[in-house]
C-alpha cells in the first residue's frame, strides 16, 4: 500500500463526494490507491462503514458503497 491508511481514507471519501453517482461499486474505489490489494481497500471502506463516513447501498442483487448523506439525498429526490 502506497498510501497510508488515513491517506486512503482520504482518498475514498474524496472519491465518494465528486462521483457524478451517490453510489460506488467497491471496485470504484481501486484507483484511489492503484498500489493497494483490492482486499486492503475493501477492509478500509468497511472500517470507514462502521465509523459512518461511508454506508452501504443495496440494489437487491449489488451492495455498494455511498457517503450517507448523499444515498439519503438521492433515494429522498
Amino acid at each position: 500500500m502506497a498510501l497510508s491508511k488515513d491517506e486512503l481514507k482520504k482518498a475514498i471519501e474524496e472519491k465518494a463526494l465528486q462521483s457524478p453517482k451517490p453510489q460506488l461499486y467497491i471496485k470504484d474505489f481501486y484507483a484511489c490507491d492503484p498500489d493497494a490489494k483490492p482486499r486492503d481497500i475493501k477492509n478500509v471502506a468497511n472500517e470507514m462503514v462502521r465509523e459512518g463516513r461511508l454506508a452501504f447501498w443495496s440494489s437487491g442483487s449489488t451492495t455498494m458503497y455511498g457517503i450517507p448523506s448523499r444515498i439519503q439525498n438521492e433515494e429522498g429526490a
